[in-house]
């Protein structure tokens, strides 16, 4: 049994479908019924509860052979640091009881940093936390940027009519499409051929500046010579928490972007084959992010 948190998630979901398809015996986790229940319909077993509930975790992962392990996004948390310590307890607590000998944890590249790069920093204690559970064999996947992120500055587009964000234009560093990260959690997840602690970074298709996005963007939605404008943090600050995010969490993803910007939040690996993955952004700005700003739904 493989066991899948954030089942409805950006790159749970991913997974989930990826190991259906190869016929695997699954169980999916999430706070809705209703949402685990296309996974249902193609043979996953659901359950529901919340990441924080370590006897329900406990429940949840018992008799698996492995666990994706990922924390949920919660962008209204009113101290990430808390929160995330929550989940990482529960889980790391759940799985002692459970008895569960294999784990691949979503990360991030940065999670080498224990402090200023805002969640990503968060995710470096998360990694800690589970390291020290006695025995357990643990893969830290650490993709880098999504490719998701960002949507809102597209949906900024939409609205205001400029394209922008809180990263540097001109600067060229990885992006991912997330659902390249479902597909090789899956294929950890099946081989579970890892022992002791690890870590793998994924690197995306390739480097890629905020500047070359919005031309690729503009291209895809006809709009041609669109020009990428880094937003100062007194105005992206506002428009996050009027988004919903709680003044933590937009602190924390400021943080995380200054740590891009400065240089600071990078990969430790070279690019390689290995964390080197096939989604152009050429191909998620025509497929996801020109159907969304045409309001439509997207095709991946």
């Amino acid at each position: 049994m493989i066991v899948i948190t954030g089942a409805t998630g950006n790159t749970g979901k991913p997974t989930a479908e990826v190991l259906l398809a190869a016929g695997e015996k699954i169980r999916v986790i999430g706070r809705s019924a209703d949402k685990l229940q296309p996974f249902v319909a193609k043979g996953a077993e659901a359950f529901v509860g919340e990441a924080q509930d370590a006897d329900a975790m406990t429940r949840a992962f018992t008799g698996a052979s492995v666990v994706y392990a990922l924390v949920p996004i919660n962008a209204k948390a009113p101290d990430m640091h808390t929160y995330e310590t929550a989940v990482a307890e529960s889980y790391a607590t759940a799985l002692e009881r459970a008895k569960v000998t294999h784990v691949i944890n979503l990360s991030s590249v940065g999670a080498q940093l224990a402090e200023g790069a805002g969640p990503v920093s968060e995710l470096h204690h998360v990694e800690q936390r589970l390291n020290r559970i006695p025995g357990l064999n643990i893969l830290h996947l650490r993709p880098t940027y999504f490719f998701e992120n960002i949507i809102s500055a597209v949906m900024a587009y939409r609205s205001m009519g400029f394209f922008a964000g809180l990263l540097k234009g001109d600067l060229p560093f990885p992006m991912i499409a997330a659902a390249d990260v479902g597909a090789r959690a899956a294929q950890l997840l099946r081989a579970k051929n890892f022992t002791g602690h690890q870590t793998q970074e994924l690197l995306g298709q390739r480097d890629l500046k905020m500047d070359e996005a919005a031309r690729i963007f503009g291209a895809a939605i006809g709009k041609l010579g669109l020009t990428y404008t880094q937003a100062p943090v007194m105005m992206a600050k506002p428009a996050m928490m009027q988004s919903g995010m709680s003044t933590n969490v937009a602190d924390k993803i400021i943080e995380m972007c200054k740590a891009i910007n400065d240089g600071v939040m990078v990969p430790l690996e070279p690019r390689s084959a290995k964390n080197t993955t096939p989604t152009t952004f050429e191909t998620f700005a025509a497929q996801v992010l020109a159907p969304i700003f045409k309001g439509q739904a997207a095709s991946a």
